[in-house]
């Protein structure tokens, strides 16, 4: 069994933080799940527009409030504590943070850890290099 702890994630390389959130990756590619699991803080006043082609993502709101939007069809969804969405047409969107947006997300397949997003918004696809 693996037992996690937020803190003790926390100020290690496994969090990761930039300019619109902060990604506390707490199951990733390593421990060998088939998933990832990421405790994030998007920022306030953010919106991080994002596609991840190489992923599916399922997001759980606990914290906080903002919106999502789908830009193939420009749907508007207010996102707050007990909303949950996923991602499941490798969709593009926005993530709007108005007030600080704590979220749960798991990525299928996982991640190794340090991914940020590229040019297009996704992540790289996972290699066996590096796991």
């Amino acid at each position: 069994m693996k037992v996690r702890y937020l803190r003790d994630v926390l100020g290690t390389v496994d969090e990761v933080d930039t300019e619109t959130w902060t990604s506390r990756r707490l199951i990733l590619k390593r421990d060998g799940m088939g998933y990832s699991v990421h405790d994030t803080v998007m920022k306030p006043g953010t919106a991080t527009r994002m596609c991840y082609r190489n992923h599916l993502e399922s997001v759980y709101c606990i914290e906080g409030e903002g919106e999502v939007e789908t830009l193939a069809d420009g749907k508007v969804y207010p996102i707050r504590p007990g909303t949950l969405y996923a991602l499941d047409k490798h969709d593009e969107h926005i993530l709007r943070a108005f007030t600080a947006l704590r979220v749960f997300c798991v990525f299928n397949p996982p991640v190794t850890g340090q991914e940020v997003h590229d040019e297009t918004g996704a992540y790289p696809a996972a290699t066996e290099a590096a796991a």
